[in-house]
């Protein structure tokens, strides 16, 4: 009898060994991370989490068929790009088994752990990414709007404002004036607005010489400043004109109808105008209070964490994080290193410090290219950049040099888009 029950209990146990095992995996593979948003910081993650653990369970929810994606939009405006370039594929989401919603988030649950999409549907999660990039802050300049940015386009979302504005440089008569307003730091792609001055210069320079391009700056220093400087003075010497916010140069109101710019010192009408509005984190973040008052999202610089509200994370551009920029390339560098800490946070370890990077080209003129590059390290729990570790395009380079930044910047937007998309 004892050893009928001995045999009998050793039976048991060894059926019960391969249940336990079972039953840990299913644990597992019921991690659920939701990630709202499929720009370069969302797909990254997405992408990533996959790869370094296949049992987490990964959605994307994203309220767009199509990403179009705002690095090489400036080509378009300038005629050295077209629209084709800037549309981006998901498919590779759903082969590194990713499952994509078409949906808009309404709300964030923290306490439930859930988000509610338009139309009710609900989703669990244990971790969630929220990379909603930037929404702009209509009324800033005053007079500025969604209404106002079909004559005055923004062009600061990759798509139809886009086109818009590259039609009107199009139609305009040679000898005008093209304004671009730009808003007080921090925004989406801090050099962004020089190249652009750059690219059109180039197109009005070829079509329509007796045209200008006017910045009006709400800020004192940019991007790149002496590179760009030295590239209009060589390229476009008297078709760029800059006021800073010191010189009187930030735009306070405007006047859609008689397309004028007024800034304290003086009112630029104009032929063309692009008005680039302040900005701040998407509306979820506002609408969810994972905003701080500034409009944009801190976290915790190891895991890019909410500081907000725990067990949701927030990448991107709407995340804060200087001294890194508001970038493509953060972005990916961000979403990487997020999904390092969600998966070792899912799996009960202790995520690492993250080390970071960023690069960032922008284009003068089709073979003339100047970059920086940076890499960030967290000490103390802030992000710091590493010293001696980046680099920026030397002054008074030969245009040899200038033409392969201009190569290596088609080459880094073909490999980031390969890396955050698949």
């Amino acid at each position: 009898m004892k050893r009928r029950a001995f045999l009998q209990m050793t039976a048991t146990l060894a059926g019960m060994l391969p249940l336990s095992l079972r039953a840990r995996e299913e644990m597992r593979a019921r991690a659920r991370v939701v990630i709202v948003g499929g720009g370069f910081a969302g797909a990254t993650c997405a992408r990533y989490l996959r790869r370094l653990d296949p049992d987490i369970h990964v959605t994307v929810v994203d309220d767009q068929r199509e990403y179009l994606a705002c690095p090489l939009s400036n080509w378009v405006i300038g005629g050295v790009g077209s629209m084709t370039r800037l549309r981006v594929n998901r498919a590779g989401l759903t082969r590194a088994g990713v499952e994509q919603i078409r949906g808009r988030v309404e709300a964030v649950d923290g306490v439930g752990r859930q988000v509610t999409l338009a139309g009710g549907r609900r989703l669990g999660y244990d971790r969630l990414v929220v990379a909603p990039g930037v929404d702009f802050k209509w009324g800033s300049p005053e007079g500025y709007d969604a209404e106002a940015a079909k004559r005055m386009p923004h062009a600061w979302r990759a798509g139809p404002q886009t086109e818009l504005l590259r039609d009107q440089l199009r139609a305009m008569k040679n000898g005008g004036v093209v304004a671009i307003s730009v808003p007080a730091a921090p925004f989406r792609c801090p050099p962004g607005p020089y190249e652009r001055a750059s690219l059109i210069a180039h197109y009005l320079k070829q079509h329509k010489p007796r045209s200008k391009v006017l910045i009006l700056d709400a800020n004192d220093k940019f991007s790149k400043q002496p590179l760009f400087l030295e590239a209009w003075e060589a390229l476009y010497p008297g078709l760029i004109e800059r006021i800073s916010v010191t010189e009187g140069g930030a735009v306070r109101r405007v006047d859609v109808k008689t397309m004028t710019l007024h800034t304290e010192l003086e009112d630029h009408k104009v032929d063309v105008a692009n008005v680039i509005p302040a900005q701040t984190a998407g509306r979820l973040a506002l609408t969810s209070g994972l905003a701080e008052d500034s409009g944009w999202c801190a976290v915790d610089s190891d895991t890019f964490e909410s500081r907000r509200m725990p067990g949701v994370h927030v990448i991107g551009d709407a995340c804060i994080a200087n001294p890194m920029p508001k970038s493509a390339s953060a972005a990916n560098s961000q979403a990487k290193n997020c999904a390092l800490a969600i998966a070792a946070l899912v799996n009960g370890a202790a995520p690492g410090s993250p080390s970071l990077h960023n690069t960032c080209y922008s284009l003068v003129a089709p073979h003339y290219g100047i970059s920086v590059n940076e890499i960030f390290q967290v000490i103390d729990g802030k992000i710091t950049v590493v010293e001696g570790s980046g680099g920026i395009s030397p002054l008074s380079a030969a245009a040899e040099f200038r033409a392969r930044e201009a190569a290596y910047d088609r080459s880094w937007y073909q490999s980031i888009v390969a890396d955050s998309f698949g």
